[in-house]
């Protein structure tokens, strides 16, 4: 009998071919290409001004690249309105500045996460179903019991919390995290990470977090990404992440190699 058959790989949920992405006049990231594997968790790590958040940005169609695509499984490239627009139908992001609205109720900002679903000029009230839906989503992050209290009034760890409930109301296929866990104690961002490992168990999911917990970027991911000066430094399973490959993305930027 002939040697055993490796399995296939997995698909691509994503793939960035020779992305580069300019602001303000320069590159922020320079010909950088990637796979996001289907159903994984992907971290992104490296030092600040690198391009972590303009990657984020770029996966999500927020911003345009100058050169390279970014394409998605069964949409196709990002650079098609149609394919944007179905794109950003199946993804959900947790912004690091939560993007919350203080004066309304936490379970309101989590409905906005939907808003997208009906008229944006309607004057009717949310569904039952839906509101029951925000509400399970909620439950998810341990703020059920915060559901009506006004935004503006929630601690800052609960404030993201909110953002990440807002994020799962979608039910979506891709999880976009941008330092979704910067406002919570570790406690509670392994609670969360748990959480969204779970989900991601299920099946139907896949996340890519930015993240500068390197412990949790390890204990979490299924793959690491790191960012350096713009371009891809590190691109291996999250065991590989050691000390060296750290060294080697971390290091260039402590001694002023890196771009601000």
């Amino acid at each position: 009998m002939g040697a055993p058959m490796d399995p296939p790989p997995a698909p691509a949920a994503i793939t960035v071919d020779r992305l580069t992405v300019q602001r303000g006049g320069r590159d922020i990231l320079r010909e950088v290409s990637l796979t996001v594997t289907d159903g994984t968790i992907t971290a992104v790590v490296g030092p600040s001004g690198v391009g972590k958040s303009t990657l984020m940005g770029a996966l999500n169609g927020l911003l345009r690249p100058s050169g390279g695509t970014v394409s998605v499984a069964g949409i196709g490239c990002l650079d098609d309105a149609g394919a944007l627009r179905e794109a950003r139908r199946r993804t959900a992001t947790i912004f690091q500045d939560h993007a919350l609205i203080d004066r309304l109720p936490a379970i309101d900002n989590v409905l906005l996460g939907l808003a997208d679903t009906r008229h944006p000029l309607s004057l009717l009230p949310w569904s039952q179903s839906l509101r029951r839906r925000a509400a399970q989503a909620l439950d998810e992050v341990g703020l059920l019991n915060r559901a009506t209290t006004r935004t503006g009034h929630l601690s800052g760890g609960e404030r993201q919390r909110v953002g990440i409930a807002r994020a799962l109301v979608r039910c979506p296929c891709l999880l976009l995290g941008d330092e979704p866990f910067a406002s919570v104690d570790s406690a509670l961002a392994r609670r969360l990470g748990e959480d969204i490992r779970r989900l991601v168990a299920r099946g139907g999911l896949t996340v890519v977090l930015v993240l500068h917990q390197l412990q949790m970027a390890r204990t979490l991911a299924d793959r690491i990404i790191g960012l350096s000066d713009g371009r891809v430094a590190f691109d291996g399973p999250a065991g590989s992440f050691d000390a060296a490959a750290e060294a080697g993305i971390f290091a260039p930027h402590l001694r002023g190699g890196a771009s601000p």
